[in-house]
């Protein structure tokens, strides 16, 4: 099993469920700031030019969600995605309001301070996006009041999706009003099959780049 990935990226998500599940899995590098990606070799993988890639035997997995729901579903006694229908449901729920609630506004703020040239950056869209982030991040606050975990009582794809947003949100400034959601990151984080952190995945590229320069 070969995970394709960069570290800061949504390359987490499948890294920590590989870690939680103990699967053993190769880790192959994908150098996005070389244009890897758009590599004929790569695009084979994923025509997107996108990571993660999960190659699993003749199985090529694209998208991150989908990539964690083949490995719970596959490996499940480790209960990453619950037996019961209404736990699931309301494992799908939280990752499908992280994904499509949560993710785009950071993805809108990261391209209008750093993805897109200067000349095309808006700085109105950077705080919407914003105002959008924290209106929808605060209906999780709420949730997690008197919860360890997003559903039931221990750990599910629900929070291997959604712990790596809050960590990139806490990078930007966006929780400040969020105890339960720093609590929470800070728990998640502690765990022995934690990846790293966005920070440190970050700063481990730079010291690579250094290397090599």
């Amino acid at each position: 099993m070969k995970l394709y990935g960069l570290g800061p990226t949504r390359s987490i998500r499948a890294l920590w469920v590989l870690n939680e599940l103990k699967i053993p899995f190769e880790f192959v590098s994908v150098n996005l700031p070389e244009a890897e990606h758009q590599h004929p070799e790569f695009l084979r993988l994923n025509p997107a030019g996108k990571v993660p890639v999960l190659v699993d035997d003749d199985a090529v997995i694209t998208e991150s969600v989908a990539i964690v729901l083949y490995l719970a579903e596959k490996y499940p006694s480790n209960g990453l995605l619950p037996v019961d229908i209404k736990a699931r449901a309301q494992v799908y729920r939280w990752m499908m309001f992280a994904v499509t609630e949560l993710e785009p506004p950071l993805w809108r703020i990261a391209r209008h301070t750093m993805v897109y040239p200067e000349d095309s950056r808006l700085p109105a869209e950077i705080a919407l996006a914003r105002r959008e982030f924290v209106e929808m991040v605060t209906v999780l606050e709420r949730h997690m009041q008197g919860r360890q975990f997003i559903v039931g009582n221990s750990i599910t794809l629900a929070d291997c999706v959604t712990a790596y947003l809050i960590d990139w949100a806490n990078e930007d400034g966006l929780l400040e009003d969020q105890p339960q959601l720093l609590a929470y990151l800070q728990r998640m984080y502690a765990r022995p099959a934690a990846p790293p952190r966005i920070a440190a995945a970050f700063a481990e590229l730079q010291s690579g780049d250094n290397q090599h320069n």
